[in-house]
C-alpha cells in the first residue's frame, strides 16, 4: 500500500514514519468549503444527470428483466463472447448469495436503458468481475454494493480493455471501479463511494493506457478509511498504483473526503490537464513516488481545507500543500512523453498552500522507512552501495532512492485571500525541502545531504508565475520561512521573472 510518508524532525531522535502532516492556521476548527456549484460550461457535470441510454433494444440484444433476479449474470453465463445486453429500465437484482455477480465474456456489451439500474442492495459484493477483455458498460447504474476495503464492484479483477461510458457508479463500499490496461472511463459519475472512485491497482501487473475523461468525480471516501487506519494511504477520488501512460483530463474531481486525485507508488507518464480540482479535504493532487508528468491547464481551488487546517492546529509546521510531489521527479531514463515533471498553465486559487516539492531523506531501498523495498534496487547494509537484487531491471537497477528532481513550475497563477479561508497563517507557503536525515543508523543519507540536494542540484525550478496575496516560501528544511525576496535571492535563486503583489501594485 501507498502510504503518505513524513519524518522529518530538524535535527531529531531517529523517529519512525508518521502520517505526513499538513500545514495550516490557528482559525477555526473544522471549515470546510460548502459544496461546490457547477462550474463553467462544457466541464463534467454529470451526476446531476441520470445515464439516458437506448429507449429500445439494439438489434441482437439481448434483452434482460429487471423483474427475474439473477438475469443478467444467468444470460451472461449462457450466451456467447461478444453480446450485446440491453437492461430494461428498472431495478435489476442478483441472486442474494454475496459473492453472485455478472462474469462477462471477452468483448460483451452492457447497454442500460433510461432508469436502468443494478442494485447489490448492500448484500452483493461485486457487480461486475472476471478476466474477460475489452468488456463496455454504458448508461447504467450500478449502487449499493459491499466490496470489502482494497476491493472494487465493476471490473473488480481489474481486466484489460474495458469501457464504462456515461454511467453512474454510486453509494458503494470499497472502490466503485478498478482499472486495468487500457481502461477507458469516460462521461460517467463516480459518486459517493466509501473508499475509492476509482482504484487503478492490478496487483504484480501494470497498467497502461489508462484515459480518465469528462467525469465528475465527487463525494468518495464516505468511510473515512484515513481515520479508520491512520496512514494507510488508501483513498482518494482516484487512485494510481504503477500506471504507465495515463491521460486524466477535463475531469471535475470535487468534495471528495481526502485527496481528489493520488498517484502512488512506481508511476509514470501522466497528462493531467484540463481538470477542474475542488473543495476537496486533502490535497487535490498527489504525486508520489512516480515519474514523468504533465500537469497543466488545470483549475485547482479551495482544496486541503479540512486537512490542512487540522495538522496546523496540532502544532504540525510542514507546508503540506494542494499539489503535493513526494519523492517524485522527471527521468530521462524511463520512456515517456515528457523526461520531467511540468506544472504550467494552471490556476490555484485560496487552497489551503500552493505546491510542495519533498523528498524523505530516510525513505529509499532497504529502508525500514520505506514499504516499497521490494520494488527497487536493494541497498547493501554493509557498504551503503546499492546491489541489483533478482526483481530489479533497467533503467534503474543501480538507484537506491526516489528523487524528487528535474520539476518545472512555470506560468500559472497563485492566487491566496487568507479571508477566505479563515486563515492567519501557515496557509501560504510554496515550497521545496526534505528533512534532516536520521534513520536508520546506517543510512547514507544521514544529516543535510538530501536537503541540499532538492534545494539546490537536482534542478527543480520556478519561474514566471504571478502571485496575487500574501505568499511565503519554504526551503531546504521546514525552519526556513522566506519571503518573495529570499525566495529569489541567493542561494535559492526562484522564480524569475514571476510577478509578486507589491509589484503589480497593489
Amino acid at each position: 500500500m501507498g502510504i503518505r510518508w513524513r519524518h522529518w524532525a530538524w535535527p531529531a531522535a531517529p523517529v519512525a514514519l508518521v502520517l505526513l502532516a499538513a500545514t495550516g492556521c490557528e482559525s477555526a476548527p473544522d471549515v470546510r468549503p460548502q459544496p461546490t456549484a457547477a462550474p463553467s460550461a462544457g466541464l463534467a457535470r454529470v451526476c446531476a444527470e441520470p445515464p439516458a441510454g437506448p429507449a429500445r433494444a439494439p438489434a441482437g440484444a439481448v434483452t434482460v428483466d429487471p423483474g427475474v433476479a439473477g438475469d443478467l449474470a444467468a444470460k451472461t453465463s449462457s450466451s456467447p463472447p461478444h453480446t450485446t445486453f440491453w437492461l430494461r429500465p428498472g431495478t435489476h437484482r442478483l441472486e442474494s448469495d454475496r459473492y453472485a455477480q455478472v462474469v462477462p465474456k471477452e468483448g460483451n456489451s452492457y447497454l442500460g436503458a433510461p432508469g436502468a439500474v443494478l442494485d447489490g442492495r448492500k448484500t452483493n459484493q461485486y457487480a461486475f468481475g472476471g478476466t474477460a477483455r475489452d468488456v463496455t458498460i454504458r448508461y447504467l447504474t450500478v449502487q449499493r454494493f459491499v466490496a470489502p476495503h482494497d476491493e472494487g464492484v465493476v471490473n473488480h479483477d481489474s481486466a484489460d480493455g474495458w469501457v464504462i461510458e456515461h454511467a453512474t457508479i454510486q453509494d458503494n463500499s470499497g472502490a466503485g471501479l478498478m482499472s486495468g490496461a487500457r481502461q477507458r472511463v469516460s462521461a460517467s459519475c463516480l459518486r459517493g463511494n466509501g473508499q475509492y472512485g476509482m482504484n487503478a491497482y492490478k496487483g504484480t501487473g501494470r497498467i497502461d493506457g489508462l484515459v480518465v475523461e469528462g467525469n465528475e468525480i465527487v463525494g468518495n471516501n464516505t468511510d473515512d478509511w484515513e481515520r479508520r487506519r491512520p496512514g494507510c494511504g488508501c483513498t482518494g477520488g482516484v487512485k494510481f498504483w504503477a500506471v504507465d501512460g495515463a491521460d486524466v483530463r477535463g475531469n471535475w474531481v470535487h468534495d471528495n473526503r481526502g485527496a481528489g486525485l493520488w498517484a502512488d507508488t512506481n508511476n509514470n507518464d501522466f497528462r493531467i490537464e484540463d481538470n477542474v480540482l475542488e473543495a476537496n479535504d486533502g490535497a487535490a493532487l498527489i504525486y508520489e513516488t512516480s515519474y514523468n508528468a504533465v500537469i497543466r491547464k488545470n483549475t485547482i481551488r479551495r482544496n486541503n481545507w479540512v486537512e490542512g487546517r487540522r495538522y496546523a492546529e496540532r502544532g504540525d509546521t510542514f507546508p503540506f500543500a494542494t499539489v503535493y510531489l513526494s519523492e517524485s521527479g522527471g527521468e530521462p531514463r524511463v520512456r515517456a512523453r515528457t523526461d520531467k515533471i511540468e506544472i504550467y498553465r494552471n490556476v490555484l486559487e485560496n487552497n489551503w498552500s500552493g505546491i510542495t516539492l519533498w523528498e524523505n531523506a530516510d525513505r529509499f531501498c532497504n529502508s525500514p522507512a520505506n514499504t516499497s523495498s521490494g520494488e527497487c534496487t536493494l541497498l547493501v547494509k554493509d557498504t551503503g552501495r546499492c546491489a541489483q537484487p533478482a526483481i530489479a531491471t533497467a533503467p534503474l537497477y543501480a538507484d537506491c532512492r526516489w528523487r524528487t528532481q528535474r520539476v518545472d513550475i512555470h506560468g500559472n497563477r497563485f492566487v491566496l485571500d487568507k479571508s477566505v479561508l479563515d486563515c492567519t497563517a501557515k496557509c501560504d507557503r510554496m515550497a521545496v525541502l526534505a528533512n534532516y536525515g536520521t534513520y536508520p543508523d546506517w543510512s547514507p543519507y544521514r544529516g543535510e545531504r538530501v536537503a541540499e540536494a532538492i534545494t539546490h542540484e537536482q534542478h527543480n525550478r520556478w519561474h514566471d508565475n504571478v502571485y496575487v496575496g500574501p505568499w511565503k516560501f519554504v526551503a531546504h528544511d521546514p525552519s526556513r520561512v522566506l519571503d518573495a525576496g529570499e525566495w529569489q535571492g541567493t542561494p535559492y535563486r526562484q522564480d524569475a521573472g514571476s510577478t509578486f503583489p507589491a509589484r503589480e501594485g497593489g
